[in-house]
């Protein structure tokens, strides 16, 4: 059984996509990290702490010791900058001016876990790049209430589709989750697609290619 350590409806979409059958646990961490702490360090301890309190709660639940749990945890950085989830519509309007016309990666940090003590954790990067965005551009996009719960204050499958000219890597990633990665990852945990058929195939096709 395979258990997401997280209520992101984004998330779950993409295991739905893929064809996974799973459970979901709500997963509060503290995402507070030392200071001096990199981005791929950082989002990969997140990641495992998502686990790590999911796994808890799962077997509160009554859950089997040899269900994975998967925790994972997004970032968008602008050079060394962490870019979080807005805390308020000026906040998010200041994420996107500092977007505009740049490149930045975004990190995710992907944990899986079960209750025997095996873990393997990574971190997948993709770079973004945004074309200049206009102050008006910026101000509509932040009023349609879409940055607001987004690490970076977008959301690549979303109204901010238009603001990106080019991304190196995976697609998914930006959205939330590697599929391309952990398709294969939970093939090996024994973790198997029951709905082949209704599943997106992400093998194969081009980050450009599956962006147009």
């Amino acid at each position: 059984m395979l258990v997401l350590a997280s209520t992101s409806p984004r998330r779950s979409m993409l295991l739905r996509e893929a064809g996974f059958t799973f459970e979901t646990v709500k997963s509060t961490v503290s995402e507070m990290l030392p200071n001096g702490m990199l981005p791929k360090p950082g989002v990969r301890e997140l990641a495992e702490r998502k686990a790590r309190a999911g796994l808890e709660q799962w077997l509160k639940l009554g859950g089997d010791s040899l269900d994975v749990v998967l925790g994972a945890d997004t970032m968008v950085v602008l050079d060394t900058r962490i870019l979080g989830k807005p805390a308020n519509p000026r906040e998010a309007e200041e994420m996107l001016q500092g977007l505009s016309g740049r490149n930045h990666a975004v990190l995710t940090g992907v944990a899986l876990l079960n209750g025997l003590g095996k873990l393997k954790t990574e971190v997948i990067e993709t770079s973004v790049v945004f074309r200049p965005i206009s102050a008006k551009e910026i101000k509509d996009y932040v009023r349609s209430g879409e940055p607001m719960d987004k690490a970076g204050a977008y959301g690549i499958q979303g109204g901010a589709k238009k603001f990106v000219t080019a991304i190196e890597g995976s697609l998914t990633n930006v959205i939330g989750l590697p599929m391309e990665y952990l398709m294969e990852q939970l093939k090996a945990w024994g973790i198997k697609q029951t709905n082949i058929a209704s599943r997106e195939v992400y093998h194969g096709v081009s980050a450009s290619e599956r962006f147009t």
